[in-house]
């Protein structure tokens, strides 16, 4: 089984291998595809401006494979081209929340009315921006953003405290399709 992506007119494919990596307006990602169940039977190819994915497993599990790796390559495509955008808002009852980034770091200080300081690091092609109520979360790597953010989220996750009670938190409402 194959299928052709077309590759769209301002963006630059590279592939070595089972490495793929594209370039464009907004910046380059690269994607490694290999693991050693799917080393023998995945292929890439470039072609004009085309990139064929074939795959030699005729069943289902081999058309899901398909389909996952050329959703991944679009998902490379789209990233490059317009990238991703995460908005999480900054949510209290008890105690105001304040954010602030510095550097490559988030730090979330008083949450319910806690003295110690909550603190993360950012990944380095994930831009983290902090305003009174809401935090923004951007790149043009999908899953790099859409991790960043989730790790936010998690940040002030409450267990134990029952949730009618206690919302506050960060929380994810906006995402990319």
């Amino acid at each position: 089984m194959e299928v052709a992506i077309n590759i769209p007119e301002n963006i630059e494919v590279e592939v070595d291998r089972l490495k793929v990596k594209a370039k464009g307006e907004k910046g380059e990602v690269e994607r490694d595809f290999y693991n050693r169940v799917v080393a023998n039977i995945l292929k890439f190819e470039k072609k004009d401006k085309q990139l064929k994915i074939s795959i030699n497993l005729d069943s289902k599990k081999g058309k899901a494979l398909l389909n996952t790796v050329k959703n991944h390559v679009l998902n490379l495509f789209n990233g490059v081209q317009e990238g991703y955008k995460y908005k999480l808002k900054i949510v209290y009852v008890h105690f105001p929340i304040s954010i602030e980034v510095q550097g490559n770091e988030i730090q979330v200080k008083n949450f319910l009315g806690q003295k110690d300081i909550i603190k993360r690091q950012i990944p380095e092609n994930v831009e983290v921006k902090a305003s009174k109520d809401e935090i923004t979360v951007s790149g043009i790597d999908k899953e790099l953003a859409g991790q960043t953010a989730a790790k936010l989220e998690r940040m002030t996750k409450l267990s134990k405290k029952d949730r009618r009670k206690f919302q506050d938190g960060l929380f994810i409402y906006e995402k990319p399709a």
